[in-house]
């Protein structure tokens, strides 16, 4: 769903899988390539029968999830209004597109979902989510009766009768039960709250549909214990009345802790676990519990990854969500304890997973410490699902321009693949280390290592001068190799990379953990390939950093720095470049003194970069000779036509042209393929100014451009100005223009400087600009005495 934090959406429910294991995914920004915000910014559908189609459209994706499922994800949207979109992941489809019935299928969900969150919107409450993933349980496939409890629930006034069986299943006192459905919930866990009002609202609709009379869902009480609860509408005795409010009947199963299930899973050599689609543990066996070391009361009911915590390692949290979104089992060996290894094999189903257990020795490609015990990624099915982090790296890196863009994506993308939490990026400038990016440090406590020397003895200097990586297990090994360094507060393992392109030193990283661990062969592999593509990136990023310094210097050289000072009329410019990809673009804006009056003109060559900034200098300094030797506005725009065509054929330019009479106001306008200029009148009145124009410049050298006449009465207001101010991504430029004009309209007294920058502010504050921006006012001061020729009525 859409966030308060514009362009940002955010992951608002997770239905059958655990939120914990899709953090990375909780955070979407809009202009992202990734089908959710594809579906979301061009209010289309998207649909991914299998994985090769979702690698071939959204690689990075893949790079990220490279597990064999289906996708299909629904915008939901109210006329204009965009809510979010709504996202089902499934099988893998036989290689074939999805079919129609999918497709109509979701579509009715999604408009059931649009018009309930039409109805919030327009009520007055805010469609917006900042918080974390609500998980709800999914309905549950089986039903195995052994203690059953019932009670009647009416959702219209939230009264609630149990019987004696339910309340004694939920461990409360049936006496003491008040009859409330706030009661119920409290007996409840919170995600599966949840689950029961989306079930309740899925069998009151149902009424009256050829649809399933019931649904079914785990949940489990305050003990941990999981239930199987199934809701019902209530029928009336005589069919043809209306039954009124909704009445619901629920059933409340009780599997107990003796099914014979869990008799024959204790029986068994290996241990064996039950977890939900939430990652709950929901029956442990004897072996188990052997096995873990843990006893099945403290396990029972709580999130595995919770009270497992080995469990949560990201190679690990791979192979999990491998099982639940692939629906295919894994076998994989795991590193539980110093000396403790297990063979763990997950098979999923609609339900949830069974996890077998088995004991085995330690493999001979383990880490080994003396001080630490090893817990980096030693097993084949650890190296296995580390392989694709090179993959989604390298992918990512390609979209990052700037030196600043990198470390954000190795922030993102290179701290949780390896479970770190501090990163720092040093770049090599005149045979000084100087620090260029961190995250999870103290504050300040690195900058006493900002500038220094390469022949200083330090980590970061020593990976850069050697070459090699350096990887410390704990802080107490890292200070015996280096006697006398400042330490921070934490404890953990660092590891130091050194940043190298083509054989040139770029500079160093450095990655932290907040506990002791173990670097296996694999994973310092991987660790040092990343490093290099890391190197490449801020390498590339430094070169565009310095192309673009001198597109900006050229084009700020070439716009003008002053502009002409009259006493009848004022006028102010500005520019912002985009900030989108950092580059500059061909915006310009011109005032100038010819015989004919006073010349306003703005134009945009298309393109971005030091060849667009070249052209509209050039552009530029055509318009102004022309205007300076007398050419009347037609004259000026067939001119630089012509010559942006001798110039550079394929190039093209808009242009809004006009000459104003100070005196009387008159103005005569030419425009091509430019957006009209804005009037506003002195009583505040703002209107779009109706301006035939002719083709953008560069495309026929035949072109037309016809001269319009308008008037700037005093005290009025034109404004000119480039697209980039007015349009956006996925959004009708005639809503930019329209919300532009209203802003004007709305404009207190004041000088003309700070009306430009009101009418700038928002854009000026907005981090993902595409394009860049030009604005030019022109204002005629107030009549000083009687009319003036031209301004009588």
């Amino acid at each position: 769903m859409r966030s308060r934090t514009h362009g940002l959406l955010r992951l608002a429910v997770l239905a059958g899988l655990p939120v914990r294991l899709f953090r990375p995914w909780w955070r979407m920004h809009i202009n992202r390539p990734f089908p959710v915000a594809e579906a979301y910014r061009s209010g289309r559908p998207v649909h991914l029968a299998d994985a090769e189609e979702a690698m071939r459209r959204f690689p990075q994706l893949m790079a990220g999830l490279p597990y064999p499922f289906g996708s299909l994800y629904e915008p939901l949207a109210a006329g204009r209004d965009r809510y979010g979109v709504l996202v089902v992941l499934r099988g893998a489809g036989p290689g074939g597109p999805v079919d129609d019935a999918d497709r109509h299928r979701l579509r009715d969900v999604a408009a059931r979902l649009e018009a309930v969150l039409a109805d919030l919107d327009a009520g007055g409450t805010p469609v917006a989510w900042d918080l974390e993933p609500a998980p709800v349980q999914l309905p549950a496939s089986a039903t195995p009766p052994v203690r059953v409890g019932r009670f009647d629930w009416r959702p219209d006034t939230g009264a609630v009768t149990a019987d004696a069986e339910l309340c004694r299943i939920l461990g409360t006192d049936p006496d003491a039960f008040p009859g409330t459905v706030a009661a119920l919930e409290a007996l409840l866990a919170p995600e599966d709250v949840h689950g029961l009002w989306a079930m309740a609202r899925q069998v009151i609709d149902a009424a009256g549909h050829p649809a399933p009379a019931s649904r079914h869902m785990w949940l489990s009480g305050r003990d941990g214990r999981p239930h199987l609860l199934e809701l019902a509408r209530a029928t009336s005795p005589d069919s043809d009345r209306d039954p009124g409010p909704a009445h619901l009947t629920g059933t409340l199963v009780d599997p107990g802790t003796g099914h014979v299930a869990a008799t024959a899973a204790d029986r068994l050599s290996t241990g064996v676990l039950s977890v939900d689609r939430l990652g709950r543990v929901t029956h442990v066996s004897h072996r188990a519990e052997t096995l873990l070391g843990a006893a099945r009361t403290s396990l029972l009911g709580r999130v595995l990854w919770d009270v497992l915590p080995w469990t949560g390692r990201p190679a690990y949290e791979d192979h999990f969500r491998t099982a639940l979104i692939a629906a295919e089992p894994v076998h994989f060996l795991a590193h539980r304890a110093a000396t403790s290894w297990l063979s763990v094999s997950l098979h999923p189903d609609h339900d949830g997973m069974t996890v077998v257990l088995t004991a085995v020795d330690e493999p001979s490609y383990a880490p080994h410490s003396t001080a630490v015990p090893g817990v980096g990624l030693g097993s084949p099915a650890d190296r296995a699902s580390v392989l694709y982090r090179p993959v989604a790296l390298a992918i990512a890196l390609t979209e990052a321009v700037t030196a600043r863009q990198v470390s954000e994506v190795v922030t993102e993308e290179l701290l949780p693949a390896f479970g770190g939490r501090q990163l720092a990026i040093y770049l090599l400038s005149e045979r000084h280390l100087h620090l260029a990016w961190e995250t999870g440090f103290p504050q300040g406590f690195l900058d006493r290592f900002d500038g220094v020397g390469l022949d200083a003895r330090l980590p970061g200097v020593e990976t850069l001068t050697s070459g090699r990586p350096l990887f410390f297990e704990s802080m107490q090994r890292l200070a015996a190799a280096y006697p006398g360094i400042p330490l921070d507060a934490h404890v953990g393992a660092r590891a130091f990379l050194p940043l190298i392109a083509s054989g040139r030193p770029v500079g160093s990283c450095i990655l932290g953990f907040d506990q002791p661990r173990g670097f296996s062969p694999e994973e310092r592999t991987v660790l040092t390939a990343l490093a290099g593509l890391i190197a490449q990136a801020l390498q590339r990023a430094r070169r565009y950093d310095s192309e673009a310094a001198l597109a900006r210097g050229l084009q700020d050289a070439l716009l003008p720095h002053r502009l002409p000072r009259l006493a009848q009329v004022d006028t102010v410019g500005r520019y912002l470049p985009g900030t989108q990809g950092m580059d500059v673009g061909g915006d310009w804006y011109d005032v100038v003194e010819t015989p004919r009056g006073l010349v306003l003109s703005i134009g945009d060559v298309q393109g971005h970069g030091v060849s667009a900034a070249a052209t509209m200098g050039q552009l530029r300094s055509a318009v102004r000779a022309f205007a300076l030797t007398g050419h009347d506005p037609s004259e000026v725009m067939s001119g630089t036509n012509r010559l942006l065509i001798d110039l550079d054929p394929g190039q093209f330019a808009s242009c809004c042209y006009g000459v104003l009479d100070p005196r009387t106001g008159l103005i005569q306008a030419v425009r091509a393929g430019h957006p009209p200029p804005l009037l506003r009148h002195p009583d505040g009145r703002t209107e779009v100014v109706d301006l035939p124009g002719g083709v953008v410049l560069g495309v026929d050298p035949d072109a037309a451009y016809p001269v319009t006449e308008l008037r700037l009465p005093r005290g009025g207001v034109l404004a000119l100005f480039t697209d980039g101010l007015v349009e956006q991504p996925g959004t009708d430029i005639d809503l930019g223009v329209e919300r532009l004009r209203g802003a004007l309209s709305t404009l207190g007294p004041g000088s003309l400087s700070a009306a430009a920058d009101r009418l700038i502010d928002v854009a000026a504050h907005d981090g993902d600009r595409p394009d860049d921006i030009a604005l030019l006012l022109a204002a005629r001061g107030p009549a000083p005495g009687p009319y003036e020729e031209g301004d009588r009525p």
